[in-house]
């Protein structure tokens, strides 16, 4: 440990308080990472709960578009009380459907904090002289009402 320059002995090596400095530096820029990688972590999920949103939306969405316009031969007309979701048979049974919590079609799944609402206005939109049906979905996260997604499409009567 000792070394002799000059006939002189010299001392290698740190002293105590070069090595508290030291750790004080480490540990400041340390901490700094750390903060930066605690908020990025902490807000990683955030985008999870709208893009769940948005495909249940879109789920529903094409559910209901996929219902013929009119109620078929030989079923009731419209059962949106009296009916399950699996037994609509044509867009006009979802015009008051929710807000319910958000479940596949079965029910086998369910989706706990998402609630939809599904509207399908009385009065038809008509272009030119075909009658179209405009159906509302709005999806609310669990994140509350204001991060809710709406989508909107329209049904004709082909």
């Amino acid at each position: 440990m000792y070394a002799s320059r000059f006939g002189r002995k010299l001392h290698r090596g740190f002293t105590l308080i070069e090595l508290i400095v030291f750790i004080v530096i480490v540990s400041v820029g340390l901490a700094g990472i750390l903060m930066s990688l605690n908020v990025s972590v902490r807000s990683s999920a955030d985008p999870l709960q709208p893009k769940q949103a948005l495909a249940i939306a879109e789920a529903m969405l094409e559910e209901v578009l996929l219902k013929p316009y009119v109620p078929v031969s030989g079923y009731v007309a419209s059962c949106p009380t009296t009916c399950d979701r699996p037994q609509f048979d044509d867009i006009d049974d979802y015009a008051n459907y929710g807000p319910v919590t958000a479940t596949s079609i079965d029910g086998l799944i369910t989706l706990a904090g998402y609630t939809v609402q599904v509207r399908v206005p009385v009065a038809t939109v008509a272009i030119g002289t075909v009658p179209m049906k405009q159906i509302t979905v709005t999806v609310v996260p669990p994140s509350g009402a204001g991060h809710a997604i709406s989508l909107t499409g329209y049904r004709a009567d082909y």
